[in-house]
């Protein structure tokens, strides 16, 4: 069918805001990356913008050596694997016998799990009940007040309930138990959905920030998110690193090792997503909509 002449003009509007939000995210990024790959003078001269000028890996050897990246992105990695494996599993627990007509009290439960998306206790007495539990500075306390998002369970029970019901009943007609109805059947017919929603999981426990600064005390347990952090507010950086360094620390600036912090902290998830972008838009459109 042919677009008509508005149909073109609103395509046209639309792929050009698109490009310029687009663009609006990439290139800052590769601001970033361009300064902490090039050399002092040309960062503090301000001639570096999407391209590294002068290239210099210096800023890296100092990260790596000079600070405790390594160690923040195994806590990084532990944080986000470990968080992500739990969050489905309770995930999927909840979301399917939710998703069963025949199941009692499913509406009374699933009123008292959407009924928190409205209300909240609060930082307080969530620190008070951690601290009760005995799991602050651990990172129990990152896991346990996000185990199960009310958005991500409502997305996989949608999913869950748009399955046609002969499958199942095919199943249990062979002889075919619960637990191996879901594990053999119900999760692999579920990979796109769950794909989606273990990117959305992982990208939340990589970015904790505000989390790890209230309820770990301890710095060997920190992640990048804090240490980026600490490196762009410590105006101490470079004198830590001159002294360990004297000769090395001539040769940078505070800016070409903090963008290299953020791009060590950035790229992970960059390498992630092209692996689960097939399954990220059929898994949340078909979880979205009831079919």
């Amino acid at each position: 069918m042919k677009s008509t002449y508005g149909e073109r003009v609103f395509y046209a509007i639309n792929g050009l805001f698109l490009l310029l939000l687009g663009l609006s995210c990439v290139l800052p990024l590769i601001h970033v990356g361009a300064m902490s790959l090039s050399d002092k003078n040309a960062i503090a001269s301000g001639s570096v913008s999407l391209w590294p000028v002068n290239f210099d890996l210096s800023a890296y050897h100092v990260l790596i050596d000079d600070t405790p990246l390594l160690r923040a992105f195994r806590n990084s990695v532990v944080i986000t694997v470990v968080g992500t494996l739990l969050n489905m599993i309770f995930t999927v627990l909840a979301a399917y016998p939710l998703s069963k007509r025949y199941f009692i009290g499913r509406r009374f439960f699933s009123f008292l799990i959407i009924f928190t998306m409205l209300f909240s206790a609060g930082i307080i007495p969530m620190y008070l009940l951690l601290k009760a539990l005995g799991l602050l500075d651990t990172y129990g306390s990152l896991w346990l007040p996000g185990l199960v998002s009310v958005w991500n369970l409502m997305v996989l029970r949608s999913f869950f309930e748009a399955m046609p019901e002969e499958l199942e009943e095919a199943a249990r007609i062979d002889g075919c138990s619960e637990w191996r109805l879901i594990w053999q059947i119900i999760l692999p017919l579920s990979m796109p959905a769950l794909a989606a929603l273990s990117l959305f999981y992982a990208v939340a426990h990589w970015n904790a920030f505000m989390s790890v600064l209230i309820f770990i005390s301890s710095s060997k347990l920190h992640n990048l998110s804090v240490l980026v952090q600490q490196m762009i507010m410590n105006q101490t950086l470079m004198q830590e690193i001159g002294n360990l360094q004297p000769d090395l620390a001539m040769s940078l600036t505070p800016e070409g090792v903090k963008s290299a912090g953020i791009i060590a902290m950035v790229i992970p998830m960059l390498i992630v997503y092209p692996f689960l972008q097939k399954y990220f838009v059929k898994g949340v459109m078909i979880g979205a909509v009831k079919g």
